[in-house]
């Protein structure tokens, strides 16, 4: 845990559920429990998903750096109608379908400098605790089994249903027997729990006391995060289209079962527009992060672009000069942390100057302001621009590395380490012996293919610095 020279203020977020932003109020301090709606593992995942999953990785960061213990689970969608569907369309048994996308996911997680979560648990490992679940609600009252051995919950029997999404009950029109999901309901939104075995879902299907099926998307989650949470969740994140029906479905029938407040903090990231377009199939503008890299960006360009271009409740605008701009950002970063490696030890104040200690005030008080991390990288750039001109002009400097080190720990950006592949230490020596010749075009044109293929070169008195882009 970092020490501090001031009393650090309450960390506070936005709750969904009071519609303000409120200090997080943990059950069990210092510890806090999140959960994170993960992906559905049908398809790889794109920018809009990951905005939502570098916030939460984010906000866990950030509550680190504030002292919490956090306890993190962020589970796998892998069997609903989507991975059914693309499954069976691909000619593979969803098992290998859906771990095929969970090991890409997981590459990507790994290329976007995210945190793992403690916890990563997959749906079909938690059918028998599913099928727990639904039971207790039947015997409650709070559930039906519909005329085809679907089970379904009984909304109006959870007077507090639409507390999440503040949704009027009158305008949910219960009592209006339709069709939804091609299951026959009780009531309009009436939601299923157990979903009947169909044609279309081939050879998938569980047994259970109703009908061999399997579980409705919305138990799985409550299932999961009490599996690996408890009853009581300090913070719950996802996207702000999970609002409703998702999290407000969780919030019923967890309530139902437990009588407990099923979570105290709701989080949620708000929407990607792609160049102010909704991102669709037909715009042909739906990104992973494979698409961003052929565009010439890297993972770490891509992380600083989603968490920094925004606050996370407001719509961002995805736009390819945006990544200009946060490629640029990154790079006068770079060059600022660069200049220190030929500064000697001595230069370096033993103390923290009065400087220093009111950035490190500003950039924890920026987070703890709903995660204003825009603002808080406001203040970091201000600091650059400071201890620039003290390089500039030779004098003492403040106690820049460990700073950064404590920034980094929350933005994640720097540098991962990575090993210089063969082919590049081999452009590096030609330029190293063209410079010797005073071969300038020759270096010059070398750092430019370098540069193409994704490597900063800069020219010290110790000779070439590189890092990847």
């Amino acid at each position: 845990m970092v020490k501090f020279s001031f009393a650090l203020p309450p960390f506070q977020l936005f709750n969904t559920l009071s519609r303000r932003v409120e200090p997080i109020n943990p059950i069990n301090p210092p510890q806090v429990t999140i959960y994170a709606c993960g992906p559905t593992v049908y398809n790889l995942a794109h920018i809009g998903n990951f905005r939502t999953f570098l916030c939460v990785d984010l906000l866990r960061r950030a509550l680190e750096l504030f002292g919490y213990k956090v306890v993190h689970a962020m589970n796998y969608t892998d069997v609903d109608d989507k991975t059914i569907a693309a499954s069976r369309a691909a000619g593979m048994a969803l098992s290998a379908y859906t771990q095929h996308y969970i090991d890409e996911f997981e590459k990507d997680m790994c290329s976007l400098h995210m945190l793992k979560p403690h916890f990563q648990p997959r749906a079909t490992e938690h059918i028998e605790k599913m099928i727990e679940f639904i039971r207790q609600l039947l015997e409650k009252d709070h559930a039906y089994i519909g005329i085809d051995g679907s089970v379904y919950f009984r909304i109006n029997s959870f007077p507090e249903y639409g507390k999440l999404s503040h949704l009027e009950k009158d305008k949910l029109k219960l009592g209006t027997q339709v069709f939804s999901d091609e299951y026959v309901k009780e009531n309009y939104g009436d939601f299923a729990l157990w979903k009947a075995k169909k044609v279309e879902d081939g050879e998938i299907g569980w047994i259970s006391p109703w009908e061999i099926g399997r579980p409705g998307w919305h138990i799985e989650c409550s299932t999961m995060s009490m599996c690996y949470l408890g009853e009581e969740i300090d913070i719950h994140c996802g996207g702000v289209d999970l609002i409703f029906p998702h999290h407000e479905n969780e919030i019923a029938q967890s309530e139902s079962v437990t009588g407990k407040n099923f979570v105290r903090h709701w989080f949620h990231v708000s929407h990607v527009l792609v160049e102010g377009e909704k991102m669709s199939k037909s715009l042909g503008n739906i990104y992973t992060l494979r698409d961003i890299i052929n565009k010439g960006f890297s993972p770490r360009v891509l992380r600083y672009h989603l968490l920094t271009s925004a606050h996370y409740r407001q719509t961002l605008n995805f736009t390819w000069q945006g990544m200009e701009s946060s490629r640029e950002a990154l790079k006068r970063i770079d060059q600022w942390l660069s200049r220190l490696q030929n500064i000697p030890p001595s230069q370096f104040q033993q103390e923290e100057g009065p400087e220093q200690q009111l950035f490190v005030r500003r950039f924890i008080e920026a987070l703890a302001d709903d995660l204003n991390i825009t603002e808080a990288v406001g203040h970091l750039f201000e600091w650059i621009r400071l201890t620039n001109r003290l390089m500039d002009k030779g004098e003492a400097l403040p106690q820049i590395h460990k700073v950064w080190q404590l920034v980094d720990s929350v933005l994640g950006v720097g540098e991962l380490h990575v090993q210089v592949p063969p082919e590049i230490q081999s452009l590096l020596a030609i330029r190293a012996e063209a410079r010797k010749h005073k071969d300038w075009q020759k270096s010059d044109n070398i750092r430019q293919k370098l540069q193409e293929m994704g490597w900063i070169v800069q020219d010290t008195p110790e000779g070439q610095k590189v890092w990847k882009e």
